[in-house]
């Protein structure tokens, strides 16, 4: 039961996550989202849910299979009877096609949206600040970050406790945001900005930005160990974000960020990471 008294339900695929959740106050459904049957009966009876796609490293064809999640969630909604969905998707989701394994989020939300009687509507997130978690071994190692897009290329940034709160508040209510979708962004940074912020932050004041061509940043990928398939579209959306298509329909509907957690916010946490 959650402080305002809701009962919550949480999936995970992993057995081990159950004392977790069951310490904030939920339930755990332990499965997978490609079990429809599962999703259906974990649905059943609920209010409201909040989906997302979770990260797949070892798809054959990464687009395909993040698409066929949203037909079983669409199953599941269908068969279970609810009424209204809030579904995390991604800044660049109005690409139904070149934007790596957003464009197959986009596939998600059609297939939603098709959805008559059910109040769906997608939260487009922007970059998550804890993705620059995972860069901390290339900059001790190498004093660099590094992407196929250029260190003025605007970036959408945004912290997953901002998503989290909007979440919270459009489960609750379904009239707050209604049908269809809103941005949800913390911060807008350029690599060069967020080189110097975290290059300060760290005392790594020689960090700097290495723009590489698609061909450098694919052979980059496979070389730390991810999978073709995934490199590939990693290399698509981060050539999507270089030419302004990914983020350009945010810019047309760009949101009010006004009290959200800003990037500065972020590095003490970037900090106590990258010293641990």
């Amino acid at each position: 039961m959650s402080k305002e008294g809701h009962a919550v339900t949480v999936i995970s695929s992993n057995t081990e996550r159950t004392k977790e959740i069951e310490a904030i106050g939920a339930k755990a459904a332990i499965g997978g989202v490609e079990d429809t049957g599962f999703l259906t009966e974990t649905f059943r009876g609920a209010d409201a849910v909040f989906t997302m796609v979770p990260p797949n490293m070892n798809a054959a064809d990464w687009k395909a299979w993040i698409a066929g999640i949203g037909k079983n969630y669409v199953a599941a909604i269908k068969e279970s009877g609810v009424k209204h969905v809030v579904n995390l998707s991604s800044i660049g989701a109005h690409m139904v096609d070149k934007c790596g394994p957003v464009s197959g989020l986009s596939q998600v939300e059609l297939a939603m949206d098709e959805m008559a009687g059910v109040n769906v509507h997608h939260l487009r997130a922007g970059y998550f600040y804890t993705n620059f978690l995972t860069a901390i071994g290339q900059i001790k190692n190498q004093g660099i970050l590094s992407g196929n897009y250029m260190p003025d290329a605007p970036m959408v940034l945004v912290h997953p406790a901002d998503i989290a709160d909007i979440a919270a508040k459009a489960l609750k209510d379904e009239s707050y945001l209604g049908r269809g979708f809103s941005y949800i962004a913390s911060d807008e940074k350029t690599p060069a900005e967020i080189v110097t912020m975290l290059g300060k932050a760290t005392g790594r004041t020689d960090l700097k930005w290495v723009e590489h061509a698609d061909k450098e940043e694919y052979d980059d990928l496979i070389a730390i160990g991810l999978p073709e398939e995934v490199a590939k579209n990693y290399t698509e959306m981060g050539a999507a974000l270089r030419s302004g298509d990914m983020n350009a329909d945010y810019f047309r509907n760009r949101p009010v960020m006004a009290g959200w957690r800003t990037f500065d916010s972020f590095l003490p946490e970037f900090t106590a990471a990258y010293n641990a």
